[in-house]
């Protein structure tokens, strides 16, 4: 009786040792208000856009008038996939710390948060971090017509990262 129980326990120890079920293995770790068919559906569209074309200085435009680096699309982000990429908003900065750090003045909710290094700006609307794979974004985004737009220009620096392109000004 003793052997087998140990044998069944050594079955379900090795069972449990294969490959992943989970569906967050590859793919999101979603901790939107939205559902993973909404986020496969703009992850869709980023992959789309960069086979089409690419701009690498988007930050480098709006913060200097730096002429844009547009590049051809590359068609080698139609097969980038999500690892594991955990999508979730962030608490709004307060008007009066944007205020104080910055001088900007904006109601609240600001739509901003702290963009940690190695940012070139101090505040954005969202970021991306790439290891691990992390994209977050101002809560107040969420409800908002906007929002696949902004998860869109976010989705497709994971790409172009994955891809080896430079992020310096995205």
């Amino acid at each position: 009786m003793g052997k087998k129980l140990h044998a069944a326990l050594l079955t379900l120890v090795l069972l449990g040792c294969g490959r992943s079920n989970n569906p967050t293995a590859n793919g999101f770790i979603n901790q939107t208000q939205h559902t993973d068919a909404e986020l496969w559906a703009i992850w869709s569209a980023a992959q789309q856009s960069l086979s089409e074309q690419i701009d690498l200085n988007p930050v480098e435009q709006t913060t200097s008038g730096a002429p844009p680096r547009v590049l051809p699309g590359d068609p080698r982000a139609l097969s980038i996939q999500p690892q594991q990429l955990t999508v979730a908003s962030e608490a709004d900065v307060s008007s009066a710390t944007l205020f104080a750090a910055t001088g900007i003045r904006r109601t609240d909710p600001t739509g901003m948060i702290a963009c940690p290094q190695p940012c070139n700006v101090q505040y954005a609307t969202a970021y991306s971090r790439y290891s691990p794979e992390i994209t977050r974004y101002a809560a107040s985004w969420e409800p908002t017509s906007n929002f696949s737009t902004l998860l869109q220009y976010e989705f497709e620096n994971q790409i172009l990262f994955a891809l080896g392109y430079d992020m310096s000004w995205r």
